[in-house]
């Protein structure tokens, strides 16, 4: 294993243009830890906000960008019985995924589905750990329910869209454009809403409301989700793309028994994440293998142009995963 490794790093918050290419030292394992030969790693919108300045890497974890990756196990520490040096994983990063090695506890890396290559396989971990505990754990979206996601065209709602169908839901979704929408019902989504178009409250309730709303705009859309909800209605919030604060009526949020509630996915403990690592496996992972549901990909940047890749997602043109290739 070499001493030094190339990795993008952000010289100051600021926009694609202050990730820059450098030089770092491979990262050594820690306990319970392993360090991954990077082959891809996923660009996510988190990325973009630590990028920015306004999302801070946890006490501990490198400062480079990335949450998931995929690639080859060159070093594990002590106390990890599983993967071994050699084993091909993706797995869920504390951040340094732009880079061409990282360490990540073993505990949060998980086997490369059958039927799948490293790309695809790098694009798994953020999105289906965020979908799973947010909509299934947290939501606890039931078979028969009205699901209504937000950016259905995205790598959070192409995830969610694909898993809230196979497991039985009735799935609703948003998107800005008619390639976006017809995106959404490929992937099992029953009706798809331009929401520059249409009024997506209108639409759920005239279906009876939505049971679950997955949502990551914020700003106006909180009331207008609140509307949309049937009563004993869930909305689980995991972004702000319009931020974080808003007046609403809590008046209907009480008489109508809804439920508010949202979470973010790094900061949570090593254990937590391990959890959902092992409840993936069992309950997620035959599903890729089968091929009843796959990632859906959007573009591949070289890992010195980590910019245009920041670019590509900030544009919201992107349907499905945009991901670095790091060998």
């Amino acid at each position: 294993m070499a001493e030094q490794m190339r990795a993008i790093e952000i010289t100051e918050a600021g926009g694609p243009e202050v990730l820059q290419l450098c030089t770092r030292p491979v990262p050594q394992p820690g306990h319970g830890q392993v360090v991954i030969r990077v082959a891809y790693a996923g660009v996510n919108r988190p990325d973009a906000l630590q990028r920015a300045g306004s999302y801070a890497p946890p006490p501990g974890a490198s400062d480079l960008p990335g949450l998931e990756a995929s690639g080859e196990v060159v070093a594990v520490g002590e106390g990890v019985s599983w993967p071994l040096v050699g084993d091909a994983v993706c797995a869920l990063l504390p951040g340094g995924g732009y880079a061409e090695y990282v360490a990540t506890p073993a505990a949060h890396c998980l086997p490369v589905p059958n039927g799948l290559g490293l790309k695809e396989a790098a694009c798994l971990p953020e999105t289906y750990f965020t979908v799973w505990t947010n909509v299934f754990e947290r939501g606890g979206l039931q078979a028969g329910e009205r699901f209504l996601v937000h950016g259905g065209s995205s790598g959070i709602g192409t995830t969610a869209i694909q898993l809230a169908h196979q497991f039985g839901a009735r799935v609703f979704a948003t998107a800005g454009t008619a390639e976006k929408c017809a995106a959404c019902v490929d992937l099992g989504a029953e009706r798809a809403i331009d929401y520059k178009q249409e009024d997506f409250v209108e639409v759920l309730r005239a279906e009876g409301g939505a049971n679950l709303i997955l949502d990551m705009v914020g700003g106006d859309y909180l009331p207008r989700n609140v509307r949309a909800l049937d009563d004993d209605g869930r909305l689980v919030q995991i972004a702000f793309l319009q931020g974080p604060k808003v007046a609403l009526n809590f008046a209907q949020v009480m008489m109508r028994r809804l439920t508010i509630t949202g979470s973010t996915l790094r900061p949570q403990s090593d254990l937590a994440k391990a959890r959902i690592a092992d409840a993936l496996r069992q309950k997620v992972w035959p599903l890729l293998a089968s091929g009843v549901i796959a990632p859906v990909m959007d573009s591949e940047y070289p890992l010195e142009d980590a910019a245009g890749a920041h670019t590509r997602m900030e544009s919201s043109g992107h349907i499905g995963k945009i991901v670095l290739k790091i060998e």
